[in-house]
């Protein structure tokens, strides 16, 4: 946008109780080039019509009936869409007090009774250049956020894909396992949209919760693959791949990493306090947390391992119901509840079945397809 197009129609809203007052002014406005004038006989529907509309000069007179000149700059300093626009106050020569008055109320020029045209049509051009100043400023703010907006997503998109491509390492040990990141991202969002996150949470949940288990990199594939239970030993060495995965992705300036961090450390910790490695307990354990707690274990009870068959999938619903309060944060349980929906068409999108050719090709986009 040119600083020409900037200039162009300007709205100057005119407020004088006096007609003759008004019609004059608005025939020297309406003189000066791009400008187009709105005309009030009261201060109250100036301030309303300037609430919903986009003024780019409020020139008032001071004495009329109701609401005089300086409440009316008060009101409109006090919007905050308005505090910006300029304004000029009409006064006679010796109203010293009022100027004044109007200076600490906002006012940012005066003209001065009788009219003059010269000054009028100066004035008003000075304002006007102000404001053109003003527009310009907001164009090169917004086009700025809009490239921060633009450099954060490709940012994110970036972090996104380092964490699926490093998450894929338990696929290379375990073939079966390569939907599972996917499905637990999916129902992880899922949780995280019926707890009315906002958008931003609810995206770095789902792009953070494949890193769950990267931990599990550390662990022995005699104890990872095991087709039996495991024992104290075994299980013993298998709960550090919370502390692991939180050394691999810890000390982050990436919010993301940080969100899987602690999601890598703290998804096997229990509501109640019984979970590993820590004991926390309730809010302790960060929410992004809790979130992928339900996700991934309800995923687990759902999928065929090495050490136990499928389970039905009501029946993993009523498991996450009878430990709701002690496993699980009983909200996120009911967060997920509510989305079943949403649950059922992100395990149809990932089955363990399924040929993950095209995940590895492209893990966002397939995360992506079945959200």
């Amino acid at each position: 946008m040119t600083d020409e197009s900037l200039l162009s129609s300007f709205a100057v809203v005119i407020v004088d109780d006096d007609p003759l007052g008004l019609g004059l002014l608005q025939h020297l406005v309406d003189e000066l080039p791009q400008t187009r004038t709105v005309c009030f006989g009261d201060a109250a529907a100036a301030l309303e019509w300037c609430r919903g509309n986009d003024p780019d000069l409020v020139i008032t007179d001071q004495q009329m009936p109701g609401m005089q000149g300086t409440e009316l700059v008060r009101r409109l300093r006090a919007e905050s869409r308005l505090r910006e626009v300029p304004i000029m106050m009409i006064t006679t020569v010796g109203d010293r007090e009022v100027r004044y008055e109007a200076l600490e109320a906002g006012a940012n020029d005066f003209l001065t009774k009788p009219i003059d045209a010269t000054e009028v049509k100066a004035r008003t051009r000075n304002m006007l250049a102000i404001r053109r100043g003003q527009r310009v400023l907001l164009q090169r703010a917004q086009s700025l956020a809009e490239e921060v907006q633009l450099a954060t997503a490709v940012i994110a998109a970036r972090d996104h894909e380092v964490i699926l491509r490093l998450s894929r390492a338990a696929e290379y040990r375990d073939w079966k396992t390569g939907a599972h990141i996917l499905r637990v991202a999916g129902y992880a969002r899922v949780i995280a949209r019926q707890l009315n996150l906002s958008e931003a949470e609810r995206e770095t949940i789902f792009r953070a919760a494949p890193m769950h288990d990267i931990g599990k990199i550390g662990v022995p594939d005699y104890i990872l693959l095991k087709p039996g239970a495991l024992d104290d030993s075994e299980f013993g060495i298998i709960k550090q791949h919370t502390v692991i995965g939180y050394q691999i992705l810890a000390g982050s300036e990436s919010e993301l990493l940080r969100t899987a961090a602690d999601i890598a450390l703290t998804h096997h910790e229990r509501y109640a306090g019984s979970g590993y490695p820590d004991g926390r307990q309730g809010a302790d354990i960060p929410l992004a947390g809790r979130i992928v707690a339900v996700a991934d274990v309800f995923d687990a009870l759902t999928s065929e391992r090495p050490y136990k068959k499928e389970w039905p999938v009501q029946l993993a619903w009523s498991y996450l119901g009878q430990h709701a309060g002690s496993q699980f944060d009983p909200d996120c349980v009911q967060a997920f509840k509510q989305g079943e929906a949403e649950v059922h068409k992100v395990r149809e999108s990932f089955p363990d079945t399924r040929d993950l050719a095209d995940h590895r090709r492209n893990p966002i986009a397939a995360t992506e397809a079945a959200s």
